[in-house]
């Protein structure tokens, strides 16, 4: 994968959460081998510590951000590395980010996902989790470290969804989520005009991580199968190389492909035949 050479990122400080595996490990890596000071954050504690030895100047902060009694833990072992964790996300405290620098980037790519229709799902708890994983996770996140981030006139990076633009069936719980988490950072983009902080919005489609065998099923467990054709989507490395591309470019936002950009457009005048490819998109898994 090409690294990200258009960023300047030896020495800087970036945060990456859901960093133990797919998206989150590809972009993980990259800004490891471009020289960034990176601080992880990620459920699998083996797993995550794996990736911050293989992307070398690395801290691994391991907690699941659902569980309350993770917190004391994971507040313990990121003292002095720039984050804490408070409530259903990270933040950075004062004394903190002088121990470890500063904080240039933010990338918010923790998620969890589902696979089921509404009308078929037994536990209604996994709304409540995609909920405060996949947005108040994100939201935590950018306000404890926002006042390091306008210092540093840095950039936060939102891993959402086309799934963010647009309804997709079997997926409503995880849809709702990043349309919230879109509509946060399009609100926060705004407010944070004149401050010199960039924010990058990322939706893409299909890829081949591990998303799907763990996403919640009907009865509020993890799949284990994945329902998609993972062979025959996105890899985790090109979705990396696409994102850092963005950031480096302080892009508004980025919809990864092809069918997702038409998407966009004919949901502007034709919403039933969007309705009709997302539907197609979910039975073909692809």
């Amino acid at each position: 994968m090409p690294e990200p050479s258009a960023l300047t990122l030896a020495g800087k400080g970036v945060l990456v959460t859901g960093a133990s595996s797919g998206i989150g490990r590809a972009i993980a890596l990259a800004l490891g081998r471009a020289g960034a000071a990176l601080v992880l954050a990620g459920r699998d504690r083996e797993r995550l510590g794996a990736v911050a030895r293989e992307a070398g100047e690395a801290r691994a902060v391991a907690g699941d951000l659902t569980q309350d009694a993770d917190l004391e833990a994971l507040a313990a072992a990121a003292a002095g590395v720039g984050i804490l964790i408070h409530s259903a996300g990270l933040y950075a405290r004062g004394d903190d980010v002088e121990t470890y620098g500063r904080i240039d980037m933010l990338v918010n790519n923790a998620g969890l996902s589902m696979w089921a229709p509404f009308e078929d799902v037994k536990d209604l708890s996994i709304f409540e989790t995609q909920m405060r994983v996949n947005y108040l996770g994100s939201v935590y996140c950018t306000h404890y470290a926002l006042p390091y981030l306008k210092q540093s006139r840095g950039q936060i990076v939102g891993i959402s969804s086309l799934a963010g633009r647009t309804g997709v069936p079997t997926r409503s719980g995880y849809a709702a989520s990043k349309h919230a988490m879109t509509g946060f950072f399009d609100s926060l983009r705004i407010e944070l005009g004149g401050s010199g902080v960039a924010v990058t919005m990322i939706y893409p489609s299909f890829v081949a991580t591990e998303v799907r065998e763990r996403a919640f099923g009907a009865d509020g467990k993890p799949l284990g199968t994945s329902p998609v054709r993972e062979a025959e989507v996105m890899s985790v490395e090109e979705c990396a190389t696409i994102i850092l591309r963005a950031a480096a470019a302080r892009k508004r936002e980025v919809v990864m492909t092809a069918r997702g950009k038409i998407g966009m457009w004919l949901k502007l005048i034709a919403p039933g035949l969007v309705d009709r490819m997302a539907r197609r998109a979910i039975e073909r898994g692809r």
